[in-house]
């Protein structure tokens, strides 16, 4: 695949990822207009949030991830926002969160390591994406680079 046809990959899935996302915000607004309740969870930092969720800041970090409810997975995209593969992969993280395999079983979360670099330095990122899973606190596996296979093998073997 030459480098014009990569860009013209990244490019599509870039428009389809947007027009999802355009989408969701429909759906979720016309839910919102129709519904008042909101799902939650014993844990409030850990209301269910179908989608991959952004972290912001350390203590999101540590909230969302670190203190996630004992024995459930959390899946973190360690991404930047310059990474090609990181855009081609994204779409498959979303579909992942909102499969009904993994959608009650499994959280996930996607970090800039630009913007959050105290994060990345602490967990080692050092190539983009890294896909690391946590359960009760702990890293339970890493998967490098934009490997769809792999990762959702991971994320099976642990959910």
């Amino acid at each position: 695949m030459g480098v014009h046809n990569l860009a013209e990959y990244v490019a599509y899935h870039q428009a389809k990822l947007r027009q999802e996302q355009q989408q969701q915000q429909q759906q979720q607004a016309r839910n919102s207009s129709t519904s008042t309740s909101t799902t939650t969870t014993s844990h409030p930092a850990h209301a269910k949030k179908y989608g991959v969720n952004p972290i912001h800041s350390k203590s999101s970090f540590d909230t969302s991830v670190l203190s996630a409810p004992a024995g459930r997975l959390v899946v973190l995209d360690c991404f930047a926002t310059w990474c090609g593969p990181c855009k081609v992969i994204a779409p498959e993280l979303v579909k992942f969160s909102e499969s009904e395999e993994f959608k009650d079983k499994v959280d996930f979360y996607k970090i800039d390591v630009d913007e959050v670099p105290d994060v990345a330095q602490e967990l080692g990122v050092r190539a983009m994406p890294t896909f690391m899973l946590f359960k009760n606190g702990e890293k339970v596996a890493e998967v490098v680079g934009a490997n769809k296979k792999a990762l959702e093998q991971a994320i099976r073997a642990n959910a």
